[in-house]
């Protein structure tokens, strides 16, 4: 297994040194049609991948080219609009956040978007109490 994810880590480095828009890169490489969803196909795959060391370089080199890339995307994207339900205070601290990362609340959003989630903090949506 180890050999795929530095065959997948070596696709992300050659798309990464074309200095591509951060979408282009999200989505060649952790899209649903990415380089690492098809070389993990299985959940397991995927969240085992998730905990390596190539992962987190391939998500130091989104994060970087998010910071430097604050254009529109090579090939534009469609861009679709979620609604999240969430505590007054909830919203209160990521409105601070954002104020004080002087960033929007929606590059904070999608940045904490990016960002791998720890399996044991997800409850199954029959115990979510909206």
């Amino acid at each position: 297994m180890a050999n795929k994810y530095q065959e997948v880590l070596m696709v992300a480095h050659d798309l990464y040194s074309q200095d591509p828009d951060w979408v282009t890169f999200f989505r060649e490489i952790l899209g649903i049609e990415g380089a690492v969803r098809k070389s993990f196909a299985s959940q397991e795959q995927f969240a085992e991948f998730e905990k390596t060391r190539e992962h987190q370089q391939i998500q130091g080199m989104l994060a970087k080219l998010r910071e430097r890339g604050r254009g529109k995307p090579n090939q534009p994207e469609p861009t679709r609009v979620i609604t999240v339900r969430l505590p007054k205070s909830l919203h209160d601290s990521l409105r601070a956040e954002a104020h004080d990362r002087k960033t929007s609340m929606n590059r904070l959003c999608i940045a904490k978007l990016l960002q791998g989630v720890d399996e044991h903090l997800l409850s199954p949506v029959s115990q979510v109490v909206e």
